[in-house]
């Protein structure tokens, strides 16, 4: 990889892409504000200088950095459009988005591999900062981080004590029903979500290791949504003056409540008259792959899966609620976004 003895000019469209924990090393590739519009993540297959970045020490790259904008974060539990509110937020002189930067990806793999705690939190305060570097003066930075990293939310939220987050989730059987309609790969997801949960240490519903093995895969994707309501129940009550909660199917049935809901926790300036052209632009469109999409579309897709997986789904549903209640875990958040 191409590599540089003193960092470039840290101007905007120079992305902090990757970290390489034996280097101490950021990855930096040019990713300008209309490719990061276009793409639905920042990884390596949406960025055409992925594979030649410019590689610069923490430290020179830290240095350089001008002073990080406002900053605040959109956790989610994975479909539940957490990639459209990223696009509806995005907009110039209001906000920069970033929609699941790798680096931070990064840092998880690190501290699954053992990297010290103290080292990880200094280096996840790092790529935050140079996370935020919006592209207009005045913008806020707005970071979707990918849900592998909401073992890492506390910690986000404690070095950036002016942050806002949003707590993004689908409703169980819609979840479910996601995941039952993508088939092999989405069972194989959750899996692997799972075994991410575990080396946080995020599980504790009441199951022994041995348990996992025996569940379906339907009922693991369960376990998973149980884990993440967990998680975000206990940021909602730590910080209730800055964390809201919205469900996916409220965000679609009242999207320019749910995005002014938004921009007034962030503390966003958007131009007086747009918040109708973004819902007409933002809303109508697949997040991920484009073309027309709407709430009608979603919910024909919802009943397609209820058709074929409706008996599976009704059936784990029925039982990871009963294991909520067990384990004590909210189903319905609280500090809803909206009332």
């Amino acid at each position: 990889m191409a590599g540089s003895s003193k960092p470039p000019r840290l101007d905007p469209e120079w992305l902090a892409h990757r970290f390489d924990p034996q280097d101490d090393a950021v990855h930096f590739v040019r990713a300008p504000r209309a490719l990061r519009n276009a793409v639905p993540f920042l990884t390596d297959e949406h960025l055409p200088s992925a594979q030649q970045p410019v590689v610069v020490s923490r430290e020179d790259a830290v240095a350089a950095a001008a002073p990080p904008s406002p900053l605040h974060f959109v956790f989610h539990s994975a479909y539940c459009c957490s990639t459209l509110v990223a696009n509806a937020l995005d907009s110039k002189g209001s906000a920069s988005s970033l929609k699941e930067p790798v680096i931070l990806n990064d840092l998880v793999g690190w501290r699954h591999r053992g990297g010290a705690p103290a080292r990880v939190g200094e280096v996840l305060d790092h790529a935050l900062r140079l996370l935020a570097r919006p592209f207009e003066p005045g913008e806020a930075s707005v970071v979707k981080p990918s849900n592998l990293l909401n073992g890492l939310a506390p910690a986000m939220l404690a070095l950036r004590p002016a942050a806002g987050a949003l707590l993004l989730h689908a409703p169980l059987r819609v979840f479910l029903g996601s995941i039952a309609g993508k088939g092999m790969w989405g069972r194989l997801w959750v899996r692997d979500l799972l075994m991410k949960q575990l080396k946080d240490g995020l599980i504790d519903l009441g199951f022994e290791p041995e348990d996992y093995l025996l569940q379906t895969d339907l009922q693991v994707a369960a376990v998973g949504w149980l884990v993440q309501q967990q998680l975000f129940a206990r940021l909602a009550g730590q910080y209730p003056d800055r964390v809201r909660t919205l469900d996916s199917e409220t965000l679609l049935a009242r999207p320019k409540e749910a995005l002014a809901a938004i921009d007034r926790l962030f503390g966003l300036a958007r131009a007086p008259g747009l918040l109708d052209e973004t819902v007409d632009r933002v809303f109508r469109r697949h997040a991920k792959f484009g073309g027309d999409f709407g709430r009608e579309e979603r919910l024909a897709g919802q009943r397609s899966a209820a058709e074929i997986h409706g008996e599976e789904i009704e059936k784990v549903a029925i039982w990871a609620e009963a294991v909520a209640a067990g384990a004590g875990v909210a189903t319905d958040l609280p500090s809803a976004l909206l009332g």
